[in-house]
């Protein structure tokens, strides 16, 4: 969250007391990603030839199979350094379709880090583990992946290392995805697997393309590191559409709030990676596992590097006139690297520890006041009220209220004027993603209100 001055409310209940042991902040828990590990993962990854999902899933050292049997070797390997609380999952489906043109088991590798106390409030970190070249049915031809989407996977693999030494209230879900390049085949999967689960999905965190910093134009960043998001929701009905255009909601999705509460932990953190909020569900024209799960309803953000190198992606291996073509290893900013997934555990660790965000309403029409009312959020020790002008960017204005709160009335400001949130605060202070009190706001899939 960006920090706001907030201001103080009546009857402010006391702090809670500090537990005997504080558990490491997420900051401190992010500390321990390592630079030398990524590049063991992606060197690992890239070893395996071709990762394309059509290729081998029976070859023990080439293909897909391999690649996937080895990632889930590794989380078995973190499941048994912390005594088994890593459960895995291999959530499946046969695929036919553009560019799956037999029928073809696609197979995500998830490892599952069961919450204490809410376990059925569910965060996700995601990559694609499969790859490609220019021809995106060529499933022979060397395919090394480096960055797309090597670097996506090594950061799922790292979070289970570094998360899984931690305890936290809700579950923390790393997802190995197959068949992004083939049609988003493996966040489908995935998205379907959380509904038929049961799980309330409070966020996706989608790392696609992330480990390097030098664009094809010769442009170097690697300060910035860009989180888009979608403005409004993928499970829109036309009814939403109506009550967004009468009463405000396309800047305000939860997906576009999770991508503020990153681009606030990324100031606090110090990491020297700024977040560049890109207000667009991908690039142009373009998209990532993400998106199935938007259209499901579940609040989810890509992270992409700054600037893109197009000579080295979806690429045959190759040199033409003295560019080198292709998505190697060499190429890739493995320091960089290290400081997106740094910011990835930090989000993860913070989200599961703060409490769900609420699902507030507002009114106030032809009045001077503003009333805000939600309905209590478990594990929530207090709540802030955030507004902001409706052509601001940013929250503006923040005023803490005590965890026994349901609501709260702002004299003296007009609901024409502002858009109003509110976010959920632990006991030992962490607060969730704001959700704002538009139509669609909360962090659920989206439900039409019924008619009195």
């Amino acid at each position: 969250m960006k920090k706001l001055a907030l201001l103080a409310a009546p009857l402010l209940l006391a702090a809670a007391p500090v537990p005997p042991q504080t558990p490491a902040s997420p900051g401190t828990i992010a500390d321990a990603v390592s630079k030398q590990q990524l590049h063991a993962t992606v060197e690992k990854l890239v070893s395996f030839g071709t990762r394309h999902t059509l290729s081998s899933q029976t070859d023990p050292k080439r293909g897909i199979g391999a690649a996937t049997h080895w990632a889930e070797e590794e989380f078995e390997r973190y499941a048994k350094a912390c005594g088994g609380c890593l459960a895995i999952a291999k959530p499946s489906d046969t695929v036919t379709g553009r560019r799956v043109p037999t029928p073809t088991k696609v197979t995500d590798v998830l490892a599952i880090q069961k919450g204490t106390s809410d376990p059925n409030r569910v965060i996700i970190i995601s990559g694609h583990i499969d790859s490609r070249v220019t021809d995106v049915m060529d499933f022979t031809s060397d395919a090394p992946g480096a960055n797309d989407d090597g670097s996506g996977t090594a950061a799922v693999i790292e979070a289970a290392r570094v998360l899984s030494k931690h305890r936290f209230p809700a579950t923390i879900v790393y997802a190995v995805l197959v068949g992004e390049e083939q049609g988003l085949l493996g966040g489908k999967i995935l998205a379907d697997y959380a509904k038929a689960e049961g799980w309330q999905v409070e966020a996706v965190l989608n790392n696609d393309i992330i480990g390097n910093s030098l664009g094809a134009d010769g442009l170097s960043d690697d300060a910035h590191v860009r989180v888009l998001s979608e403005g409004v929701r993928g499970d829109w009905t036309p009814e939403l559409i109506a009550a967004q255009r009468s009463l405000g909601g396309f800047n305000d999705a939860p997906s576009r709030n999770l991508s503020r509460f990153v681009a606030g932990l990324a100031e606090d953190l110090a990491l020297g990676l700024d977040v560049r909020q890109i207000w667009r569900t991908d690039r142009f024209g373009r998209g990532g596992d993400h998106i199935p799960f938007q259209q499901a309803g579940y609040p989810a953000i890509r992270f992409s590097v700054a600037v893109e190198n197009y000579d080295w992606q979806h690429q045959n291996l190759r040199t033409e006139n003295g560019v080198q073509y292709g998505d190697t290893i060499d190429k890739m900013d493995f320091a960089y690297l290290a400081r997106v997934t740094k910011l990835n555990v930090a989000t993860l660790a913070a989200l599961a520890r703060a409490p769900m965000p609420p699902a507030p309403e507002v009114k106030g029409a032809v009045s001077t006041d503003t009333t805000l009312s939600w309905a209590s959020v478990p594990a929530a020790d207090g709540y802030v009220v955030r507004w902001r002008r409706t052509d601001a960017a940013h929250w503006e204005h923040a005023l803490r209220l005590p965890g026994n709160a349901t609501g709260h009335v702002l004299k003296g400001v007009r609901v024409d004027d502002w858009v109003f949130g509110v976010s959920a605060v632990s006991a030992d202070g962490h607060e969730s993603p704001v959700a704002s009190a538009v139509p669609g706001g909360a962090f659920k899939p989206y439900v039409a209100p019924t008619s009195d």
